[in-house]
């Protein structure tokens, strides 16, 4: 991707080369694999869910890399791309922090997060409150260990690019 500045214009440009990518996928994904694609997309946010960014800017500690992505981004539905890739609603996020409370990251610089993606196979990532997002060893969070795999939310997302862009070429389903 160029040198954007993280902002909504470079949202806009991961989205769409997510968006051909996976558009690619899908025009032969049936007669490579056999069975239909589920539903695979970066959903824009609606009313609705800019309504619950801004609930999430009110009531989590997160960080502004965070609410610039929920302002542009509902959500992140990608089953078919390897082990499948989501990054949740900021609706999702705050629920789940309600009910769970934040989650413990005791390597991290900053000791609490919230989980905001998973993958197919039920590995967690959460973002601390310092912007860096941690991956879970194992896919539960009950005395869960954490790799730190990006410094900051736009590390990450271009993360998933890399990702998505790799499985499409190559069929590898890598590591998120």
């Amino acid at each position: 991707m160029d040198q954007l500045p993280y902002c909504i214009a470079w949202l806009s440009q991961w989205r769409g080369e997510i968006t051909d990518a996976v558009g690619s996928l899908l025009s032969t994904f049936e007669e490579t694999y056999g069975y239909e694609p589920g539903r695979n997309e970066v959903r824009l946010a609606g009313r609705e869910d800019c309504r619950a960014a801004r609930d999430f800017s009110e009531e989590v500690l997160g960080f502004e890399d965070l609410l610039t992505f929920y302002e542009e981004i509902a959500e992140v539905v990608l089953p078919d791309v390897g082990n499948g890739c989501f990054v949740h609603s900021a609706r999702e996020v705050l629920d789940r922090l309600a009910q769970e409370g934040p989650v413990f990251l005791p390597e991290a610089d900053d000791p609490q997060g919230m989980v905001i993606a998973s993958n197919g196979g039920g590995l967690l990532y959460v973002a601390d409150w310092g912007g860096a997002v941690h991956r879970s060893r194992t896919a539960s969070l009950q005395d869960a260990e954490f790799d730190k795999v990006a410094d900051s939310l736009p590390e990450f997302l271009d993360h998933i690019r890399h990702h998505v862009v790799r499985f499409v070429e190559t069929g590898a389903t890598g590591d998120l």
